[in-house]
């Protein structure tokens, strides 16, 4: 009849198929945004944070990329830069010791070396301890742990300083020397000063 339109079974089907496809396109494209917003939302946390250590370029560099493991919790923040820290030092720790094969090493600079491998060490087991007690603050005692957690990353970083310090004052070592040292070492020391300036301003 004259007028009226009749969609035949295959032009529905096609019909319905291109509604579904927009549908599931516009949800795809709301999710896709909401998405986006929310990481752009955990990075502005990570960068404001940040701004509150004494390298905040290099802090929001090293945490950024987890900005939506860390979401908005002050703790996440907190133990993800103790890890990326661990991380980096013991990547220090298995490099650092292939410096005792350098050619023309002199037994005063193997010496230092040696203590340094040993300072590396100890400060990742520090910050082992301080990323494990930020595991379990909970209970009655968060100040104590919290003093403990402090103390450690703070012992850390005294003992990654003490490794460059050793270089530093050492008249008989080569600038190669030095500087392989302090290209391995200075990189934890920031990321360790990072993280403990993060941890006390952690509200818990």
């Amino acid at each position: 009849m004259p007028g009226n339109t009749i969609i035949s079974p295959i032009s529905y089907q096609v019909l319905t198929n291109i509604l579904l496809t927009l549908l599931f396109v516009s949800t795809l494209h709301t999710a896709t945004a909401a998405t986006t917003s929310s990481s752009q939302t955990y990075r502005t946390y990570v960068k404001t944070a940040c701004n509150s250590t004494s390298y905040p370029q290099f802090c929001y560099n090293s945490l950024f990329p987890y900005a939506s493991e860390i979401e908005r919790s002050s703790r996440k923040l907190c133990k993800t830069a103790l890890s990326v820290t661990i991380k980096a030092a013991n990547k220090a720790s298995s490099e650092v010791p292939k410096l005792l094969k350098l050619r023309k090493l002199t037994r005063f600079e193997a010496a230092l070396i040696t203590d340094c491998v040993t300072n590396i060490k100890d400060s990742i087991d520090e910050l082992k301890q301080s990323l494990h007690a930020m595991g379990h603050l909970n209970g009655s005692d968060k100040e104590f742990q919290m003093s403990n957690i402090k103390t450690w990353v703070s012992a850390a970083l005294t003992d990654e300083n003490t490794c460059m310090d050793g270089f530093d004052e050492g008249q008989k070592v080569s600038a190669t020397v030095k500087k392989k040292i302090r290209n391995s070492i200075l990189k934890i020391a920031i990321l360790t000063s990072n993280a403990l300036s993060l941890i006390d301003n952690l509200k818990y």
